[in-house]
């Protein structure tokens, strides 16, 4: 499922011309239910495509608003669209404010505690549990003891993994709620653009180029003026929509990294629970398995299998969590922001930055031109009115 498979089922969302409170969105968001998330792959959607993604009531909808957009209304510019720009914001404070800090590192070293205790019982060891056995029957009875303490041990790391599973399950709740809001923030925004875009279209097209062609026909000032007012309004109202754009950017981003994250979390709560569902209770049969066969006339050839056996399992859960600590921890080192966006953005600032300058420069060079010919007409019309009285 991509992200315009989604967009189309996001409720809709009500534009208004006058911004709106905005509410905590992740407010009560306490159910713990693991969701597992769609590959973050193709969630990606063009302006054509979020458009195309709109139903028809929709479509209406972004037409009929359009129509209350009054640009000579500067008030009007600069609120349009705010409302949604701040839900984004809000929403994202109050996402991380919710998703709690996750200690990833912590969990792999009680996964790797868990390890530490099984290894104790490692049977290759002359010195270790079965060689108990070599040394008569009373040694059996602190093998039960040792592996009492191990089992301890092993029950305490495994409720603290069984707490940090049950957390991660919250934020992973958490996170599909924040995907939800995300994609609802991302079409408010889109129906605030393509509704500014339309009206802008409309004004440019037929108010502004009426005035325009008023002023070239009258030559009137204030004709030119009234022209030149609406076009700057609409130059501002097009920056506005610009704004929008970089917003709904942002949230388009958002969708693949609150993915990541899920997957993330989903990888830790299914490595706890390898770890708690079949580590454990193996490690404890195989125990429990030795200590059976210690009172056994065989219990040479039985140390040697249950020893086998037992480096096996932990042969196997070692490489298990070798691969997933590697990709976990690949994971979590993966910056939020690449540098080559920070590139990008730095180097678009200093393009910015120039054209202002350019622009600035341009504008004192026209008004010292207009100056000398301002002062050209007043020599001419001097000249001219002395000529008038001398006759």
């Amino acid at each position: 499922m991509t992200m315009q498979d989604d967009f189309g089922k996001a409720p809709t969302p009500q534009l208004t011309l006058v911004p709106e409170p905005v509410t905590d969105a992740l407010a009560g968001v306490d159910e713990v239910e693991l969701v597992v998330p769609q590959s973050p792959a193709g969630d990606e959607m063009d302006e054509a495509a979020a458009e195309e993604a709109l139903s028809a009531e929709e479509r209406k909808m972004v037409d009929e608003f359009s129509k209350q957009i009054d640009l000579n209304d500067s008030n009007l510019i600069v609120q349009y669209g705010v409302g949604a720009q701040k839900k984004l914001t809000d929403f994202s404070e109050s996402a991380l404010a919710s998703v709690r800090t996750q200690d990833l590192g912590e969990i792999g070293d009680l996964v790797s505690g868990v390890v530490a205790e099984l290894k104790n019982f490692d049977a290759t060891e002359e010195k270790g549990l079965f060689g108990f056995f070599k040394r008569g029957a009373n040694k059996i009875q602190m093998m039960r003891t040792r592996y009492d303490k191990a089992e301890a041990n092993v029950d305490k790391i495994v409720k603290s993994l069984q707490e940090r599973q049950m957390q991660l399950m919250k934020d992973n709740a958490t996170l599909e709620k924040m995907h939800e809001h995300n994609l609802a923030y991302f079409k408010e925004l889109t129906m605030y653009i393509l509704a500014g875009k339309k009206r802008l279209a409309e004004i440019r097209s037929g108010e502004l180029a009426e005035l325009k062609a008023k002023a070239a026909q009258s030559g009137r000032p204030e004709d030119a003026q009234a022209a030149r007012d609406l076009d700057e309004r609409c130059t501002r109202f097009e920056k506005k929509l610009y704004d929008l754009e970089l917003t709904r950017t942002i949230s388009l981003q958002m969708a693949p990294q609150i993915r990541l994250v899920q997957n993330n979390d989903i990888t830790m709560i299914e490595k706890i629970q390898t770890t708690i569902v079949n580590t454990i209770p193996l490690w404890k049969s195989q125990m429990v398995l030795a200590l059976g066969i210690a009172n056994a006339t065989e219990a040479v050839k039985a140390q040697n299998a249950v020893s086998e056996l037992t480096n096996d399992m932990l042969k196997k859960n070692a490489e298990m969590l070798e691969t997933s600590t590697v990709q976990v921890a690949r994971e979590s080192e993966r910056g939020i922001v690449d540098i080559e966006t920070l590139q990008k953005t730095n180097e678009s600032l200093i393009r910015t930055f120039d054209e202002v300058v350019k622009i600035q420069q341009e504008g004192r060079q026209k008004r010292a031109e207009a100056e000398v010919e301002m002062q050209r007409i007043e020599t001419d019309l001097r000249n001219k009115l002395l000529e008038v009285q001398n006759s």
